[in-house]
């Protein structure tokens, strides 16, 4: 018995030292710095919005915080496969792709957060990542469900605009699968 309290009580040692490493400076951010992102912030949050976006960009005040947004192409149903959309921001110069987050309400999006086996991506939407890259089983099935759909409206989109610029948003499982995207 006394093993195993000395033994404990080296480990709790252990991480009570590490816990007090120094650690870099934390630089704080100012309020510019943090108002640039309220764009993105609105655009995230409009993804839940549904089927708002197809008609004319009117989810209320996530949509009214970006006036000039034009959407292009979206889809889903907020439940087996999230919500999402494409367009464009002249005033940011940018084409935004967004994916709804999990919605609590609805069974498939909570069972898409709950398969989190790790699982190889899909060679054919990831050609060149290495097959021993894993990532979690449900984020890589829903995004795979959409993935041409998105990418074909992003070629699109920024052809016809002529923008350089892809920027992904999402919140919860929408950010997993805008992480996704961006690989």
């Amino acid at each position: 018995m006394l093993r195993l309290q000395s033994a404990l009580a080296v480990a709790f040692a252990g991480l009570a030292r590490a816990a007090f490493v120094r650690r870099q400076a934390i630089t704080p951010l100012s309020t510019a710095q943090i108002n640039a992102y309220a764009p993105f912030t609105h655009f995230a949050a409009a993804a839940y919005c549904g089927p708002s976006v197809e008609l004319g960009w009117g989810c209320g005040a996530h949509c009214l915080a970006n006036p000039d947004f034009k959407p292009v192409s979206w889809g889903g149903d907020g439940d087996i496969t999230q919500f999402w959309y494409v367009g464009f921001s002249p005033s940011l110069n940018t084409v935004i792709v967004a994916h709804q987050g999990t919605d609590k309400t609805k069974f498939f999006a909570d069972l898409t957060d709950l398969i989190f086996p790790l699982a190889p991506l899909d060679q054919s939407l990831f050609p060149g990542v290495p097959t021993a890259v894993g990532v979690h089983s449900g984020f890589a099935g829903e995004q795979a469900s959409t993935a041409l759909d998105v990418l074909g409206a992003v070629k699109d989109t920024l052809s016809a605009q002529g923008a350089s610029s892809v920027t992904v948003v999402g919140h919860s499982l929408g950010a997993a699968l805008a992480l996704l995207d961006s690989v």
